[in-house]
């Protein structure tokens, strides 16, 4: 009975071990909150960014790219003190008419490069935009991110989400849209 608990704590401690690295791999670029809801105006989005790096390089540029074919209104990215921001727009494929008249231009890109040190191993960063308005035509948003640092190395967290399918190593961040509140 003892040698039977003595390999029953063995083999559970060896999982545990090969677990491990599965679960400190398991912090990806994520948004926060991971959902909003459809057509809401005046919402803060946040880009939860860590550092994975193995190495001890520092991340000091993330590129957050947005989908336009249903494009979040009025996109303003945080000021964030050691960090510029450049916001880039798209002229719009087919224009948006809302209370404020048609809207030609949506933000594609918004890149954060550091002036610092950026964000050192075994931490993170959140990178918010206030959005004035979510679209009410879709049932998620799909980003994609790509995050340089230090070092040269770039990760690109684009690789597509599907359901029934192992996640993949480096997922593209989804905000999920949910019914639209009353009121809004």
């Amino acid at each position: 009975m003892t040698v039977r608990r003595a390999l029953s704590t063995l083999l559970l401690a060896a999982a545990a071990v090969l677990l491990l690295p599965a679960a400190i791999a398991s912090a990806h670029v994520t948004l926060q909150p991971p959902s909003v809801p459809k057509g809401s105006s005046d919402v803060i989005v946040g880009f939860a960014v860590p550092n994975e790096s193995t190495t001890g390089a520092a991340t000091t540029k993330i590129e957050i790219d947005f989908p336009i074919t249903s494009p979040m209104l009025g996109v303003k990215a945080e000021a964030i003190a050691g960090w510029n921001a450049a916001v880039q727009t798209v002229k719009l494929p087919k224009p948006i008419t809302t209370d404020d008249g048609q809207i030609t231009e949506a933000v594609s890109q918004v890149t954060w490069a550091t002036t610092g040190d950026g964000i050192g191993p075994d931490q993170y960063m959140v990178f918010n935009v206030l959005v004035g308005t979510v679209p009410s035509n879709a049932k998620q948003l799909v980003f994609k991110a790509l995050q340089t640092y230090s070092d040269g190395t770039v990760v690109s967290w684009i690789d597509p989400i599907v359901k029934g399918t192992p996640a993949p190593d480096h997922p593209t961040p989804i905000l999920k849209l949910t019914k639209k509140q009353p009121g809004s």
